[in-house]
């Protein structure tokens, strides 16, 4: 029996076309049906969605079959009916930017950050990244998989039906790969897809303080890319590009290896500095750009050149008190643009989407509309789903939330209360 609101672990993602799992699902009595195109959503379109009042729709062999007026469907036999009560449906929201497997907490950093201590000043007393990564270093594959468990739990609670998860707080060629392995059973046993990518160029370990060529050679070379590829590990390679971290020769360096074994190339750019981070995104052809709080015009338009999807964090700018990403003119420039959470422990410890979503309306200025297509369709396209995921559209997989209120803009309106009624993953009520 499923226990409403909860996730029965284990679950797994429905695999088999058997028609005992992927039987014909009806959703009725749908007061909002978000019509979401598919990704990616330039700008200026993510505000023009179409919606369906007083609504239905089939799913079959897990995927959208037909929508219309709730009057005119037609239920073949043996469907089973979930009765939407006049809530809003849209598609399964899309993490498409977290560092959900971690160990540790950070929270004394919290209280220091408030009391106005600098990201220097932390580091000085024992802080940062190293906090996280000694922890990460010390877990087990299967202490990693037990803590990010809950955590993927409460964000499919929250509507949220794939998520993207970086490794980087490991900084040795074993402990990144255990990350990723960690990645790999959670996917194995839980509703929601999981995406992994390749982050080991976070930061340079304090091993090889003032050596970062070192450290690269190390964690970029053939042999471990190799066993990234053949273990099916990852499918995005990631670097934080800037000046704390990798400057931009080091970053290009990094994603041309990614992408000679397979892995897409992304990065964390123009977040703390402008260093034309932007502009490397464009250069190398990067699936996203994430953060973007200091991008310039070369970069926009770089960008956009390149078909570059730019995900925005604004629950990290939010948890640090800093200037969000200039949200607006992105739009206004016609890119495409998604939001994420960003969830890590040190920046955005923040799991819920629909949180960060209600920050990108109020604080970045975003339409609910809007932002709504940002964590679907754009969120997709920056993970290479957009062909199957994001979108209410015949034929996309049936990953759908049932939300208990009518409209979108009402759920966005009350952020902190979670508004999600149902939650169906490749056709199958998970929640």
């Amino acid at each position: 029996m499923r226990i409403p609101g909860r996730i029965m672990s284990p679950v797994g993602i429905p695999k088999s076309t058997n028609a005992g799992e992927k039987a014909a699902l009806a959703i009725r009595h749908i007061g909002e049906l978000l019509r979401v195109p598919r990704g990616p959503v330039v700008g200026r379109a993510m505000g023009r969605v179409e919606t369906l009042s007083n609504a239905a729709l089939l799913v079959a062999e897990g995927r959208i079959a037909w929508f219309g007026a709730d009057g005119d469907v037609s239920l073949p036999p043996g469907c089973t009916v979930l009765d939407a009560e006049g809530g809003c449906v849209l598609p399964g929201l899309i993490d498409c930017h977290t560092h959900t497997v971690f160990a540790g907490t950070r929270e004394h950093e919290f209280v220091m950050k408030i009391e106005g201590k600098s990201y220097a000043q932390i580091a000085e007393a024992g802080g940062g990244i190293r906090v996280t990564v000694d922890a990460v270093r010390r877990a087990s594959l299967e202490e990693l998989v037990a803590l990010a468990r809950p955590r993927l739990e409460r964000m499919a609670r929250n509507g949220v039906t794939t998520v993207e998860i970086k490794s980087g707080y490991g900084l040795t060629v074993e402990d990144e790969l255990k990350m990723l392995r960690a990645v790999r059973r959670l996917a194995e046993t839980l509703p929601v897809e999981l995406v992994g990518t390749y982050l080991a160029a976070h930061t340079t370990p304090r091993e090889f303080a003032n050596r970062p060529d070192e450290y690269l050679d190390q964690v970029f070379a053939e042999s471990v890319l190799t066993r990234l590829r053949d273990e099916k590990l990852a499918e995005f390679c990631d670097v934080f590009c800037e000046q704390t971290a990798f400057d931009v020769a080091r970053s290009r360096r990094v994603l041309e290896a990614g992408k000679r074994f397979g892995l897409r190339p992304k990065l964390h750019a123009d977040q703390i500095t402008q260093m034309g981070a932007t502009v490397l995104a464009g250069e190398v052809g990067a699936i996203s750009a994430d953060h973007l709080e200091h991008i310039d015009d070369a970069g926009m338009n770089a960008m956009k050149r390149a078909g570059t999807v730019a995900v925005l964090l604004p629950a990290c700018s939010f948890f640090l008190g800093v200037p969000q990403a200039p949200a607006r003119k992105l739009l206004g420039a016609d890119l495409p643009v998604a939001v994420a959470t960003d969830f890590n422990p040190g920046s955005s410890m923040v799991e819920s989407l629909p949180l960060a979503m209600s920050i990108a309306c109020m604080q970045m200025r975003m339409t609910p509309t809007q932002v709504v297509v940002a964590a679907t369709a754009n969120a997709a396209a920056a993970l290479g789903r957009a062909d199957r995921l994001g979108a209410i559209e015949i034929g996309m997989q049936a990953d759908l939330v049932v939300l208990d209120v009518p409209n979108h803009v009402r759920w966005l309106y009350e952020p902190g209360r979670n508004s999600v009624r149902h939650v169906i993953k490749q056709g199958r009520q998970v929640i």
